[in-house]
């Protein structure tokens, strides 16, 4: 049958925004929390929530027909995945991240998206986000690290580090520090150094106390392509940091790190890659957008792409490891 045009797909394309405002606001609600004991009326959640009864049940009918609620019987209840990410009682919870995502500094950079078109980069400033100690970085470090906890895990699990010896890692770009420390966690012999802005760091500390690996985790403030990285690395995590800049620093960078690191050493990439065609798998192909939006020259690079700027810098063949819970893959290369 042929396909009949239609506007649905334009205007739900229009008014997506009225998602993620409906989202944001059952998150500041916590009506996603007030759920998780089971379900409730409308008036039992604007009672949980201090809301009004007619503007709950009008917010949680939006989220039940956007698919992050469930109603029967007129009474409210989470879907699996609500229960997972939204409730702050879940250990998963990933609310925070609204706080990053929806901040005023990313929704500005979208509102020029035309004009960063025609320039071929971010149209709100020279650097965009990668300006020195952007404060959206500690926004980031503060919402997104529970969200990187499974895929950390799973790159700790593939870089089986020697436990008989100590290791040394870096730690790139390291926000919230979650992928310096899930390698401290599961390696009681490794000693951690996280490297990032001097402000994103006091966050990182902080999450390394609270894992109770702070006497293995020091810090480097500063540019990473300017900064004393230091020698004789095991590995070298660089997580979701390369896609902020153009191919050539991006090799630039990487001899850095080859220099870094010991031989025999490891280059650890985590990364939204898509495939050769730049429009599948869609969550990696769509990054490339946001950094047009957000950066001069950022993308959002192939498996290729990589192994190519690997073996520029003096890196051994790459390989790529898909990540629990996570649109991102690992890219490993030897020294």
């Amino acid at each position: 049958m042929e396909h009949q045009p239609s506007p649905d797909l334009i205007f739900d394309t229009l008014t997506a925004y009225q998602k993620s405002a409906a989202l944001k606001a059952g998150i500041d609600l916590e009506l996603f929390t007030a759920l998780d004991g089971g379900p409730l009326s409308a008036e039992e959640l604007a009672t949980k929530c201090k809301a009004d009864r007619r503007g709950v049940r009008m917010l949680s009918d939006y989220l039940v027909v956007h698919g992050l609620l469930q109603k029967a019987n007129q009474r409210y209840a989470l879907t699996p995945d609500a229960q997972v990410f939204l409730s702050r009682k879940s250990p998963a919870y990933a609310g925070g991240a609204a706080e990053f995502l929806l901040s005023d500094e990313l929704m500005a950079s979208f509102k020029q998206l035309s004009e960063s078109a025609r320039k071929g980069g971010t149209a709100v400033s020279a650097e965009g986000t990668i300006a020195p100690e952007h404060p959206i970085w500690i926004s980031f470090a503060r919402a997104m690290g529970g969200l990187m906890f499974p895929p950390a895990q799973g790159v700790a699990e593939v870089l089986k580090l020697d436990p008989a010896r100590p290791s040394k890692v870096l730690d790139v770009a390291a926000g919230h520090g979650t992928w310096g420390i899930c390698v401290a966690k599961k390696y009681p012999q490794a000693m951690v150094v996280a490297l990032d802005w001097k402000s994103v760091l006091e966050i990182a500390r902080e999450n390394a106390t609270r894992a109770g690996v702070a006497e293995r985790f020091s810090t480097i403030a500063g540019n990473a392509f300017e900064v004393d990285l230091g020698n004789d690395y095991d590995v070298v995590l660089i997580p979701n940091f390369l896609h902020h800049f153009s191919r050539e620093e991006c090799v630039q960078f990487l001899r850095k790190v080859h220099k870094a690191l010991r031989t025999g050493g490891r280059v650890a990439i985590v990364e939204f890659i898509p495939n050769d065609d730049r429009v599948t798998p869609p969550p990696a192909a769509a990054f490339a957008l946001v950094m047009l939006a957000t950066t001069p020259r950022g993308d959002a690079y192939t498996f290729a792409e990589f192994s190519s700027m690997l073996k520029e810098a003096g890196f051994q063949k790459a390989e790529s490891h898909s990540l629990p819970a996570s649109v991102n893959q690992l890219v490993l290369a030897t020294k």
